[in-house]
């Protein structure tokens, strides 16, 4: 692979500290690596600028040049050159780095404009913070704090405008609260490529709409409630439940397609209230698709099993394993694992497969990719199990082969991971003709069929890794605890390559670790402590040439993350 060319650095000063970035870096962000925060609200790092709220104002600098000699005028005492200072200040969002550029961020001047900026804001913003849903996460509470004047010279009334509108089915509008820094349009038009949004009237009366005939209902429509600096745009589904600042936030992948985009798990006293999106630029930039929003859903969904049974009958954890272990030991097993199992679980179910000379196979999820952030392979961890060895070569959407094998009476015990093997294409009838061992959170028609089923967890209730689309391996940890009486999927993974006579495996992630790498070449020298919260990118080359279905739609591209992986 080919290194990624040095960028072109530059010497800028800001608030007196000189700081190399690369040419055309917003002054925004290079403030930010001196730990310098230039208040601001409609500037976003992966939207266009526009400079609407003239919050982030700062006076800028250059230094004074000799037009005859090109040389700089400078202080004879300091030998520094001499800065010629704009008389007025400038918006640091649509200034990018330059060589010797100087700016000031905290001058009489720009705190004065702040002051100024704050006031206006203010003027009609509605005085309703105790029960706002932003509370906690309001930029304009914040900067209000430490910009604001600490009076008001208002006494006029405040305009009124619409309070409670439905932008579409998960987006609801309070538009008094809008400060029109644009950043909802902006992302609608650029990134869910959704042009939906707008401002209609003018000045004191501006107010954000959908064009006629139109709503905010894309797959991307709550990321706009993400980047909203106010409370102007909140979240139907989680309006009015739970103040932030009392919640626990976890670091979790959307586990609905190959992408996993990285996210943030919002819980109080093991219930999930929310699930935003964790910024990795490598994957998913600050962005992640509603659908894997609700997914936390799952956790308390009708179906959920939470207690093993043997032949239909409710029976303790110990005897379903103990059952399952007997039934595997008898010979004739086929297992079908998940590419939505984590890699340490499909690494035990190799482990199994091993012992018991089974034959193996994974069932395939393919939808339509939207060149965003669902792509069209709908398992989040087919590569965790080409990694692991689990399976050969990619999966397969109907069990056909399995099928044959069972109706010439060749597989005589089927071992599935939260599978329905009717859906993947096998028969109620083939079904009765073996020995079903369901292992899975939710029941389904295979559960029902099942001689013995043993429940597991929600990727929500346990720790693991994904390996994604990139071949990036990524982390995810537990949110919330399991139900009551259902043991971890490593333990009862563990518990049945002991039984079938294979070797006694730790469920603690980081002593399986040790067996993983040491078995698993691409995995060599990794640990799971040293996982990095962005994930950690594999070399793909032991798998380039299998025709995965999202490099149709892939939005991502393989070329890039070739140079990311030098990078």
């Amino acid at each position: 692979m080919i290194a990624p060319p040095k960028p072109d650095l530059v010497t800028i000063n800001i608030d007196g500290k000189d700081i190399a970035v690369p040419k055309g870096t917003n002054v925004l962000e290079a403030a930010r690596l001196l730990g310098i925060e230039i208040p601001h609200y409609c500037y976003h790092p992966k939207l266009s600028v526009v400079g609407n709220c003239r919050m982030c104002l700062v006076e800028m600098g250059l230094p004074t040049v000799d037009p005859g000699i090109k040389a700089p005028f400078g202080d004879a005492a300091t030998g520094k050159p001499k800065i010629n200072w704009m008389p007025r200040p400038q918006i640091g969002c649509a200034t990018n780095a330059s060589l010797g550029l100087h700016i000031r961020t905290n001058s009489p001047m720009v705190r004065e404009c702040r002051e100024g900026v704050t006031e206006f804001l203010l003027i009609n913003h509605p005085l309703d913070c105790p029960i706002c849903d932003q509370a906690g996460e309001c930029k304009l509470q914040e900067f209000s704090t430490s910009y604001g004047r600490g009076y008001s010279r208002f006494v006029e009334q405040k305009n009124v405008k619409p309070k409670r509108t439905p932008l579409g089915p998960r987006v609801t509008l309070d538009d008094e609260r809008c400060i029109l820094c644009s950043r909802c349009i902006r992302f609608s038009n650029e990134v869910a490529k959704d042009d939906v949004l707008g401002f209609i009237d003018r000045g004191s009366y501006s107010t954000l709409a959908c064009y006629p005939g139109k709503k905010l209902e894309n797959n991307y429509s709550l990321n706009t409630v993400d980047i909203c600096p106010v409370g102007a745009l909140t979240s139907t589904d989680f309006r009015f439940q739970m103040r932030v600042w009392f919640l626990k936030q976890t670091a979790g992948i959307d586990p609905e397609s190959s992408v996993g985009a990285n996210t943030v798990i919002w819980s109080r006293e093991g219930v999930i209230y929310r699930i935003t999106p964790r910024r990795n630029d490598e994957v998913n930039d600050t962005w992640m698709a509603d659908s894997g929003r609700v997914l936390y859903q799952q956790i308390m969904a009708a179906d959920r099993l939470t207690a093993p049974s043997i032949s239909g009958t409710a029976t303790a954890t110990e005897m379903a394993l103990k059952s399952a272990g007997h039934l595997l030991k008898a010979g004739s097993v086929a297992i079908v694992g998940s590419g939505r199992s984590s890699l340490e679980e499909q690494f035990l179910l190799k482990k199994l497969a091993d012992a018991l000379r089974a034959s193996t196979a994974l069932v395939s999820r393919v939808g339509r990719g939207d060149g965003i952030l669902i792509s069209a392979d709908r398992n989040p961890n087919v590569r965790g199990a080409l990694a692991t060895g689990l399976i050969p070569a990619l999966p397969v959407q109907k069990l056909t082969a399995l099928a044959t094998a069972i109706d010439s009476g060749k597989v005589k015990t089927v071992l599935t991971v939260g599978e329905d093997l009717t859906a993947a294409g096998l028969s109620t009838a083939q079904l009765a003709k073996v020995a079903v061992i369901y292992l899975g959170p939710h029941r389904n028609t295979t559960s029902d069929a099942a001689k013995v089923v043993i429940p597991t967890l929600t990727v929500f209730e346990k720790n693991g890794t994904f390996m994604n689309q990139q071949f990036r391996l990524q982390k995810f940890a537990k949110a919330v605890p399991g139900p009551a009486g259902v043991a971890d999927d490593l333990a009862t993974l563990g518990y049945l390559v002991a039984a079938v006579g294979g070797p006694t495996l730790s469920s603690d992630l980081n002593i399986l670790w040790a067996t993983l790498a040491a078995e698993v070449k691409p995995l060599a020298a990794i640990t799971y402590a040293n996982l990095p919260s962005t994930g950690l990118l594999l070399d793909p080359t032991p798998w380039a040439a299998l025709p995965f279905v999202e490099r149709e739609t892939l939005h991502f591209k393989p070329a890039a993350v070739s140079g990311a992986a030098n990078a």
